[in-house]
């Protein structure tokens, strides 16, 4: 699929191609008539649009359109004024990743690593645990973010978050052999499950708001519930349960996180400091992404500070 991006539209080009619809709503102009108010969006921006015609219904919310028209600008803005307009079809295969952020693995690909790491434990009791845990979500995991808007808050984001961890708590393991890896592995695969409950997202991996448990809750106390839940459902008691419970609790680190306990025992600290690590690396590659080298980006609220995109390329000598 190829097109110009939103980002790059200028006055007076034409455009045609496929957008996501974040407002749609048909309106009366001063004489009377009726036509389509319209915000289209890619993974770059996004554009007001109009549609003259009113007997054209406003496509759904989170739908995809192709759209056909000319950028014209309006009150110093840039518009999009649409001649055609249709709802997409099968047939267009489109590439999402396009139209919004996605995670750079497919959905099932990562499943299937996180279902390869389940398969090479050694422990019975938190392997039935942890797989009871991804069945009561199974469908939303192939599309859900991991955030509203700090981090892998993008389609898929969740797996993409979970799977980095994985990869970086093997590396971790190399290094500290006495953790128990399948505590660690299991504690980064469930950690942020129940983030499914806590977020009301759409198939495009876009958070519309947080749900009532979500708000009243929360991810952590929502996920210890359904890791007891789990156990009993896979018949598993003891040990496994608790600790597994404990690494749901203090996976933040500190109270002032979200966290009611603070990580007591090793692979508790460990599973903390990977899932730090991970989001704090996807939050500087999205906004450095923005940044050209040489260059501060703005203040990151989530990180309470600037970054700099250093000029890598000169600290490679030539030939």
């Amino acid at each position: 699929m190829q097109q110009p991006t939103i980002a790059s539209l200028t006055k007076d080009e034409r455009f045609e191609g496929f957008t996501l619809v974040r407002m749609s709503e048909q309106r009366t102009g001063s004489n009377g008539g009726k036509y389509l108010d319209l915000t289209l969006t890619d993974r770059t921006g996004e554009v007001n649009a109009k549609l003259w015609d009113g007997n054209v219904p406003p496509p759904p919310l989170s739908s995809v359109v192709k759209v056909r028209g000319l950028v014209v600008e309006y009150n110093g803005r840039l518009q999009l004024r649409i001649e055609k307009m249709r709802l997409s079809e099968p047939t267009d295969e489109i590439d999402m990743a396009m139209l919004t952020p996605c995670a750079p693995d497919k959905p099932e690909d990562m499943l299937k690593e996180i279902n390869t790491a389940l398969d090479a434990m050694q422990s019975d009791a938190l392997r039935r645990i942890v797989r009871q845990m991804i069945a009561f979500y199974q469908d939303k995991l192939l599309y859900y973010p991991a955030a509203q808007r700090i981090h892998h808050a993008e389609r898929s984001g969740l797996l993409h978050h979970t799977t980095g961890m994985i990869r970086l708590a093997k590396a971790v393991l190399s290094v500290y052999p006495q953790l128990n890896s399948d505590l660690v592995i299991s504690g980064v695969i469930v950690h942020d499950l129940c983030k499914v409950e806590e977020m009301d997202s759409d198939a495009l991996g876009v958070v519309r708001d947080y749900t009532q448990a979500g708000l009243l809750l929360g991810h952590i106390a929502i996920g210890v519930t359904r890791i007891a839940e789990a156990a009993r459902e896979a018949g598993v008691t003891g040990e496994a349960v608790t600790l597994l419970s404990h690494m749901m609790l203090s996976h933040h680190g500190e109270e002032n996180f979200g966290s009611p306990r603070k990580p007591m025992f090793p692979e508790a600290e460990a599973l903390h400091w990977i899932d730090l690590l991970d989001a704090r690396m996807n939050e500087m590659n999205t906004a450095l992404a923005k940044v050209a080298p040489g260059v501060f980006s703005e203040r990151i609220f989530s990180l309470e500070r600037r970054l700099y995109h250093p000029r890598y390329d000169e600290l490679t000598p030539e030939g």
